[in-house]
């Protein structure tokens, strides 16, 4: 039982590290719908 409780501690210090480490580059807010992504338009012709 220990041995589970040891590892947690470990991989939750090691998972803190990568975070802190990381900075600003990871985005922990989910899916964004703030609608600044500009799309291509398309090339295709319409139909007739």
């Amino acid at each position: 039982m220990w041995k589970i409780v040891v590892g947690f501690v470990i991989f939750a210090a090691i998972s803190l590290f990568v975070i802190m480490k990381a900075g600003d580059k990871i985005e922990m807010g989910g899916e964004q719908h703030t609608g600044d992504i500009q799309h291509a338009p398309s090339t295709t012709t319409p139909a007739k």
